[in-house]
């Protein structure tokens, strides 16, 4: 089971996001969406389900999550910081962002010990004018250098 998910309950979440976009054309990604909004991720055990209820192989929902970037398969930290690798932003130095986070402990993919911090890299947040871009927790910034995202891993970041 996936670790801080109640496996009584996925079901239950499944089914009800499920529920609330079946009659939407293409609903898989928007349920998804909806349980890992509901989850923090979507764990293995709501594979079978949304099978299910979607008339689906287990194959074919295994494949939209782990094809998606948006989507985890375990709990994010509490501040979930996304950098951008696309090439507008290494061009920039993301490279240097990704070495600071690394030094700080935090390679992409990977959470603190304490479950703080989730580092993930992406590859385009659509704000190449600005690179190299990071999101925090759904935000945007853009020309982060390495103090900034210190700033940010740290949670000092002005809102």
């Amino acid at each position: 089971m996936t670790v801080g998910v109640d496996d009584r309950n996925v079901e239950g979440v499944v089914r009800r996001a499920a529920a609330a976009h079946r009659d939407q054309r293409g609903a898989l990604l928007p349920v998804l969406h909806a349980v890992q909004a509901e989850l923090g991720c979507v764990p293995q055990e709501a594979i079978a389900v949304l099978a299910d209820e979607f008339n689906l192989s287990r194959a074919d929902v295994h494949g939209v999550v782990t094809f998606y970037h948006d989507f985890r398969r375990e709990p994010a930290g509490r501040t979930l910081v996304r950098v951008c690798r696309a090439e507008a932003c290494q061009a920039l130095g993301a490279e240097r962002l990704v070495a600071y986070a690394r030094e700080a402990g935090l390679a992409p993919g990977e959470t603190s010990a304490d479950g703080a911090v989730t580092v993930e890299q992406v590859f385009c947040l659509g704000n190449c004018a600005l690179g190299p871009s990071v999101e925090v927790n759904g935000r945007l910034y853009g020309r982060v250098g390495p103090d900034g995202l210190g700033s940010l891993l740290d949670g000092r970041a002005s809102s």
